[in-house]
């Protein structure tokens, strides 16, 4: 649903199966020229033309295990299959001595490009009537985090603003009556004037459904992007243009 509401022009299908979701998909959308797979990777039935992994700069997967070890959901040697691998939640100034370490210690494959990106924050939005705001060192919030790792978002709200207490949950959260109104009964304990309640992109989805509860709350979404270091952006959307045209044409 984020995705669908983010990019109202793309076609957004769920499922499970993907080698049954794949056809059905081309029957229901005949039109449709490329699919983008979100965590496919160890999905052998489908075939990829391009296969991308992200690992992330904390925790490469040549340092990980598989599950329920560790994060990974397949072989470190099949990393191999890749065509793109894309070390994602770097520190902003990275440098090339790091950089070249890290390539060292994954070892890509001549045929495979290795990008890194940063994770960038915009302005957040409120979750309903969609009008941005700033915080800033005044602004005391409640978070509410229903992801995997919010280390980088805690990581960035301490240096932001001045206080946050957070309620977390696990990721994929669904949101019950009583999340609320334990919701509403924490925002109402911080003693401040300018206090907002503040969520993920993902989060905010979910929370959708209680616009009668908390149309009157300043509840916001903070955005989230990655940013391509060393000046790469270009060429990373470049790899991926040159595959698609290469396929259609």
């Amino acid at each position: 649903m984020q995705f669908h509401q983010k990019f109202p022009d793309v076609n957004v299908a769920v499922g499970e199966e993907r080698l049954v979701a794949v056809p059905q998909l081309l029957h229901d959308k005949p039109e449709t020229q490329v699919i983008i797979l979100d965590d496919a990777f160890q999905h052998r039935t489908v075939r990829a033309g391009m296969n991308i992994i992200l690992t992330e700069y904390r925790n490469l997967y040549t340092r990980d295990l598989l599950l329920p070890a560790g994060d990974l959901r397949d072989f470190v040697s099949s990393s191999r299959r890749a065509d793109i691998i894309i070390v994602t939640k770097c520190r902003t100034d990275l440098g090339l001595e790091e950089k070249d370490a890290i390539l060292k210690e994954l070892k890509p494959l001549p045929h495979q490009q290795v990008y890194f990106t940063e994770i960038v924050y915009s302005r957040p939005f409120h979750l309903f009537e969609k009008k941005q705001t700033t915080v800033s060192h005044d602004t005391d919030l409640l978070l509410l985090c229903g992801i995997a790792n919010p280390k980088h978002l805690k990581d960035f709200l301490a240096s932001h603003v001045h206080t946050f207490d957070m309620l977390r949950y696990a990721d994929h959260h669904i949101f019950t009556s009583d999340d609320l109104k334990e919701i509403i009964r924490h925002f109402e304990k911080i003693q401040s004037v300018n206090k907002i309640i503040l969520t993920t992109e993902k989060d905010g989805v979910r929370l959708e459904k209680f616009k009668n509860e908390l149309k009157d709350y300043p509840i916001y979404v903070l955005p989230i992007k990655h940013s391509f270091l060393f000046n790469e952006g270009a060429l990373f959307n470049e790899n991926i243009l040159t595959f698609v045209k290469d396929i259609l044409w």
